[in-house]
């Protein structure tokens, strides 16, 4: 990983998606991860710019992905399941105490009691 990709920074969509992915388990593919979008962060996305952006974390090395067997019924598909990387488990946590440090001190000002 070059030295510019440690200290790029991650999109709050990107934050979202894999924090989805690190809910979900063993579950997180499509439809489950975009249930986890709409449920816990109230965002509705399609299902093409939840893979798209999730190809992309793949490709950043954030994320990595296997197809599962398709399944039991005729026609039955194949599932991409993603899975945090080490390199992408420590984005989030950057990316978390970034935030945590803006926030510090700012709740206690008149605006945000």
């Amino acid at each position: 990983m070059s030295v510019k990709s440690k200290r790029e920074s991650l999109g709050e969509l990107e934050q979202l998606l894999m924090l989805a992915v690190a809910r979900l388990g063993e579950d997180a593919y499509g439809a489950p991860i975009q249930r986890e979008l709409e449920d816990s962060a109230e965002r509705r996305l399609t299902i093409s710019t939840i893979y798209v952006t999730l190809v992309r974390l793949e490709k950043k090395g954030l994320l990595i992905s296997t197809r599962s067997a398709p399944t039991p019924v005729k026609g039955g598909k194949a599932k991409r399941r993603f899975r945090l990387t080490a390199s992408g488990v420590l984005a989030l946590k950057r990316a978390h105490a970034v935030l945590e440090r803006m926030w510090d001190g700012v709740t206690t000002l008149p605006e945000f009691k």
